[in-house]
């Protein structure tokens, strides 16, 4: 696992490292919200809330691929077991 992919904070419905301010989700009062980055929470509300979470890896593994973060293999492969442990997608027991 590369260095910046094992710091936190992380969002916790698509895996993004969360380090600089902007990076971080609003609530509807535009304060920040610590668990889920600008992307995918906005404004109180999650920014694709219908968006199931196989959907969500084949997103993030394509930025992730697209960026030169990881190749594609690789990213699934890590999505595929970080996701599904991440507060968005987690089921209950």
């Amino acid at each position: 696992m590369s260095e910046a992919m094992s710091k936190g904070p992380f969002c916790q419905s698509c895996g993004m490292p969360l380090e600089k301010p902007e990076d971080f989700g609003t609530a509807a009062s535009g304060f920040r919200i610590n668990d889920y980055c600008c992307w995918c929470y906005a404004g109180g509300a999650f920014t694709e809330p219908d968006i199931s979470m196989e959907q969500m890896i084949d997103k993030c593994v394509a930025i992730m691929n697209e960026h030169g973060i990881m190749p594609e293999v690789q990213a699934r492969s890590l999505m595929a077991q970080v996701m599904p442990e991440l507060k968005r997608w987690k089921k209950s027991d």
